[in-house]
């Protein structure tokens, strides 16, 4: 398997128990892990793309990170998925998105 250049994880609100019941979750964010893997795979992004457990940041969500940029996106839409992704091609971030320094 060739390493990806890309882990794009999808915050679902998986808690301890194993129950998905935060705010990422209710936000409709299982929805962006096709979409997402669709998009890469359409505009030929090596990634992987999966779902974490709740990341703890429930008032940014729903939220996406970006690894190995370490870009961590809050508030995340369909419509702001596809600047997300327009700019990893140019190897950039969207600011405004980002929810850390």
């Amino acid at each position: 398997m060739k390493k990806p250049d890309y882990m794009i994880m999808v915050c679902n609100s998986y808690r301890v128990a194993g129950d998905a019941q935060g705010f990422c979750n209710k936000q409709g964010a299982t929805s962006f892990v096709q979409y997402i893997s669709e998009e890469c795979s359409d505009r030929a992004i090596n990634a992987v793309v999966t779902t974490t457990a709740c990341l703890s940041v429930c008032s940014q969500g729903p939220v996406v990170v970006i690894q190995p940029n370490n870009f961590w996106y809050g508030g995340v839409t369909e419509d702001k998925l596809d600047e997300i992704l327009d700019a990893l091609e140019e190897g950039k971030a969207v600011s405004e998105y980002l929810i850390t320094d």
